[in-house]
């Protein structure tokens, strides 16, 4: 019997009295040449008509631009172009459209030949991981077809449904301007400031001690000279859309001498690449940016002196132009390749290389294009997602209902016999299913889920209503932070001294928030003749061969994990679990790859959220409006949960599923220096007395990891929030208070640039109408690296609630800036995710578990909220790298609601500060 349809299938069965698993069904037809048109061909494909188009795309036409993000057309992630409109793809299916003229993102442009569109993306870097690009653009094409002089709002409206966790919008709405022709503004937000000159480094040598050297100093593991003219440079980081990978190359490319074109990035690799643990904390660039300089430099005075011992000259007469080394007074020239390519150095970095002065860059702290963005707007690019082996076969998991959930029954048997099942797996509490298609594993899991049977007699202590008031009733651990180390010293009691003028106390929180990324968690595995191979997207892939060989009881040597880029997600999501799902399958299924997908409900409801805080701060000021006392107690869950200690425990979600189930990877308080709870909680102005107690939480109501700045955050919102409650109470200017307790000279010069780029005059802030308001909140992530400061114009309709961010500055001071368009790039994502996170984002759930599973059920930021960020970029030359990726978020939650406050006059104190909140908070003002 053949069929259109599953359902068709299983009405006939129905009709005729007959069990639908002895129905003969042939799950195709024949959609031949003519009947669909794509991107100006006509594709021959045999495929069920109601199969979801975007498997067809990426599966069968290898058209991998269209990226599976929710599977309901909720975030744009899939659009392509049917019949003029932009469509997701992956709710059309294939026989609604077998009449349709369809185009993808790579029917518009290729590398080359790149459509206006694709041009205008380039030219104002409008990506940072870029998963959101194609669809984004395949939105804009479609409108710009039909109105290209569509207004600004109609744009923000029709691109309302296309979702960037990286937070580009306004660059986005940049490009999509410019690609109609209209004038772009000339960047009044890319104002670079250089503050100091550059240091001398004219004696400046390498070190070995220079970042990860310390743990690996051969040269051969940083710097490889390839015999093509190339130079592969290797760095055990990944690039999560930061851009790291352009950073590193340049990095290199300066103290080589060669130009940025030969330089090949290989991100982190077990067999390949160093070991440098995770990629997080703002340290990528200090780390690894510090070890490549100093290798790379390392390296030319290795290949330098080859070079001077063959010719018998000084090394110093010696000249390197793009990798070709010359000789004036012999007339001598070489290459690296031809004197070097495909050797090894067989040396350590020994301090014999020179390292170039600042004043003589000629690629650090030039304006770069990213390596990586004509392939991300092209389409081009193969993420996790995207990665396709010979004989590949496709996994997805069956998840509980709600974590804790106990599997009671299943009836496999049904599902094994669907089309294209390859198997179906249970081990323990552990099911899966493994098939020849995406989309049968897809139906197959479905259908195994409806067959099982849960205990899920769970309830869970708190909900997203009670979390504050639960937190605040939690028995905890105290510890006394001093100079940003907890301790066990005795905890002082909190007395406002006897010449304190005024007295202030406030408690601040942030919920659970999510990672969220737009392309849920991946991996492909391959297990062959007891040798396993992983592709992932973790933070750190070592850390993940360590973790499977414990589950798998493998010997950490028989497993390869390689970094493939995905979607930005900021911290740890569920790669690390989805790592271990392919390894299962793939050795459920040995000799074949698999490729295992979450959803968007797995990852919404399973992945690790970032931790919950509650702050309370009181605080004195005497007569003269200075403050003398400070007390910052702040609570939270872990927000470290990655590596397990103990043999019988793991930190990865299937593992706690299995027959052989590991326990969960316990919390316990972190006392390292500005660890994750107490993080920036430890305020960067000097007073008198300060009390910092850090309040360590055990059992969290849901799972927890880390994610972006950690308790920076959190600790950021509160302390620039209190600093302007102090001032208004004790009637100075927040500005001034801020400034007379603020000792360090590049602090108070990051927030006077902010202010001053806001339109601060000499004698305070821009006058503002009424229901507007400015704000302001500055930091030094982990009072160690960069600092940053965020200064916001907005207006509050009283009447609903609403917000208007009119104006945004950020400034900042990274140290020696590496590339000045990735800085700012990165600045300007920053504001737009905290601003969602302070606005919008909360993750919601009850007794029974996580309620937010989708882009509805947990809103964040869209086109619609996006606003011209101005930024101001502090570079001093020769200094170290400072980071940055983290340390802006905390800023702009502060400033946010202390321009509330002047605009509407109620304190937000709780994040989100949505609408209904704001609204209410106005409602209760006494009139």
């Amino acid at each position: 019997l053949t069929f259109v349809s599953q359902a068709s299938r299983d009405q006939v069965a129905a009709e005729y009295g007959l069990a639908k698993e002895v129905v003969a069904v042939e799950h195709c037809r024949d959609i031949g040449k003519g009947d669909m048109q794509l991107n100006d061909l006509a594709p021959d494909i045999e495929v069920d008509p109601e199969t979801p188009l975007v498997y067809v795309l990426r599966n069968d036409l290898d058209l991998k631009g269209a990226k599976f993000g929710c599977g309901s057309g909720q975030c744009g992630a899939c659009n392509v172009i049917i019949d003029g409109k932009a469509v997701p793809s992956c709710g059309t299916t294939v026989g609604s459209v077998q009449d349709s003229e369809i185009t993808t993102i790579e029917g518009i442009g290729v590398a080359g030949d790149l459509h206006p569109l694709q041009r205008a993306f380039v030219e104002e870097q409008a990506v940072q991981c870029g998963y959101c690009v194609p669809g984004i653009i395949m939105t804009a094409k479609a409108l710009l077809d039909e109105d290209p002089n569509c207004t600004d709002r109609e744009l923000k409206r029709r691109l309302g449904n296309n979702l960037c966790r990286c937070g580009v919008y306004d660059r986005c709405l940049r490009a999509v301007r410019r690609a109609a022709g209209r004038a772009v503004d000339s960047a009044p937000d890319r104002v670079t400031v250089t503050r100091d000159k550059p240091r001398v480094e004219a004696d400046a040598h390498t070190s070995a001690n220079a970042g990860s050297l310390r743990q690996t100093p051969d040269v051969d593991s940083w710097i490889r000279i390839n015999e093509d003219g190339t130079v592969t440079v290797l760095t055990g980081k990944v690039e999560l859309g930061q851009d790291l990978r352009t950073s590193f190359a340049m990095i290199a490319a300066e103290e080589l001498d060669v130009s940025l074109d030969r330089i090949r990035m290989v991100m982190e690799d077990t067999a390949r690449t160093p070991n440098e643990g995770f990629t997080g904390s703002s340290l990528s660039l200090e780390t690894s940016g510090n070890a490549i300089r100093n290798a790379a430099a390392e390296a030319r005075h290795l290949l330098l002196s080859r070079v001077a011992k063959k010719i018998n000259a000084p090394v110093e007469y010696l000249t390197v132009v793009d990798g070709t080394v010359s000789d004036s007074v012999s007339g001598y020239t070489t290459t690296y390749w031809e004197l070097f390519g495909g050797k090894q150095f067989n040396a350590k970095v020994t301090g014999a290389g020179q390292l170039k002065e600042p004043g003589a860059y000629s690629i650090v702290s030039q304006s770069v294009k990213r390596l990586d963005i004509v392939e991300k707007v092209t389409g081009a690019t193969r993420f996790i997602q995207d990665l396709e082996l010979p004989g590949m076969v496709h996994g997805r998991i069956v998840r509980p209902p709600h974590d804790g959930a106990v599997l009671l029954a299943v009836d496999e048997a049904p599902v094994a016999r669907m089309p294209g099942i390859v198997k179906v797996v249970r081990d323990g509490t552990y099911l899966a299913v493994i098939a020849e298609r995406e989309e049968q594993a897809v139906d197959a899991a479905k259908a195994l889920d409806d067959a099982a049977t849960w205990d899920s007699d769970i309830d869970i202590a708190a909900t997203h209503e009670t979390l504050v008031d639960y937190m605040l009733a939690q028995q905890d651990q105290a510890f006394l932070v001093v100079d940003g180390v907890p301790g066990d010293e005795p905890i002082p009691p909190i007395a406002a001294p006897p010449d304190a003028e005024t007295t202030v106390a406030a408690t601040y929180s942030r919920p659970y928030l999510m990672h969220a990324s737009i392309g849920p968690s991946a991996s492909v595995a391959h297990l062959v003749d007891g040798r396993l191979t992983v592709w992932s997207h973790a933070q750190g892939v070592y850390g993940v061969r360590r973790e499977l060989a414990r589950v798998l009881e493998m010997q950490a040597e028989d497993i390869h994990v390689m970094h493939v880029d995905s979607a930005g997600s900021f911290g740890h999501n569920g790669a690390n679990d989805a790592s271990l799902d392919a390894a299962l399958l793939a050795r459920a299924v040995p000799g074949r790859p698999v490729s295992v997908k979450w959803t968007r409900r797995d990852e919404h409801k399973f992945e690790p959220y970032g931790a919950p805080a509650v702050i309370s701060i009181e605080a004195s000021v005497n007569g003269n409006g200075e403050v003398i006392d400070w007390n910052h107690d702040v609570r939270g869950y872990t927000h470290v949960n990655f590596s397990g200690r103990e043999s019988d425990h793991s930190p990865l979600l299937g593992a706690w599923h299995l027959a052989r189930a590991f326990k969960r990877f316990p919390s316990f308080p972190i006392k390292a220096f500005m660890g994750g709870i107490h993080r920036n909680a430890t305020p960067i102005y000097r007073f008198p007395r300060q009390r910092i107690v850090k309040r360590f939480l055990g059992n969290s109501p849901l799972r927890v990891s880390s994610l972006r700045g950690l308790g920076s955050y959190a600790n950021i919102f509160a302390i620039e929030s209190f600093m302007d409650e102090l001032a208004e109470t004790s009637g100075v200017d927040p500005v001034e208070l801020r400034l007379r307790h603020l000792e360090d000279d590049r602090a108070r010069q990051v927030l006077e640039a902010a202010l001053a780029k806001g339109g601060w005059e000499q004698g305070g802030p821009p006058e503002l109408g009424d229901g507007r308001g400015w704000g302001v909140g500055v930091a030094q992530y982990k009072n160690l690296q960069c600092y940053s400061a965020t200064f916001v114009i907005l207006a509050v309709d009283r009447s609903t609630g609403r917000i208007n961010i009119e104006r945004a500055v950020m400034a900042a001071d990274v140290g020696q800036v590496v590339n000045p368009e990735s800085t700012r790039s990165q600045l300007e994502g920053t504001f737009t995710q905290s601003a969602s996170w302070t606005l919008k984002e909360q993750v919601r759930f009850d007794s029974r578990g996580t309620t937010s599973v989708d882009w509805r059920t947990y809103p964040m930021a869209r086109f619609a909220d996006g606003v011209s960020i101005e930024t101001v970029l502090i570079n001093r030359p020769g200094a170290p790298y400072l980071g940055l990726g983290e340390s802006a978020m905390g800023p702009v939650p502060a400033a946010i609601a202390n321009a509330i406050f002047r605009a509407a006059g109620v304190r937000m104190r709780h994040a989100p500060f949505t609408r209904e909140r704001i609204k209410a908070a106005i409602d209760a003002i006494p009139v």
